[in-house]
């Protein structure tokens, strides 16, 4: 029979124990090659619409 715990680890302290790798990490962002702006790396741009130099969705200017 293998080792019991003497007593009961309360719920916030095994989160915290648990945060560290838990977290929720950025993604890697780089700078669009047609309009410089940061996007997600392997992703399509979402301000220009493109994706490898080829334009993948076409996206409405903004009227103000």
């Amino acid at each position: 029979m293998g080792a019991l715990p003497k007593r009961k680890i309360s719920k916030i302290r095994r989160d915290r124990r648990r945060a560290h790798y838990l977290r929720v990490k950025m993604g890697h962002m780089v700078p669009c090659p047609q309009c410089h702006s940061l996007k997600l790396a392997h992703h399509v741009c979402p301000s220009c619409g493109t994706y490898k130099g080829i334009e993948v969705i076409e996206i409405e200017e903004k009227e103000s």
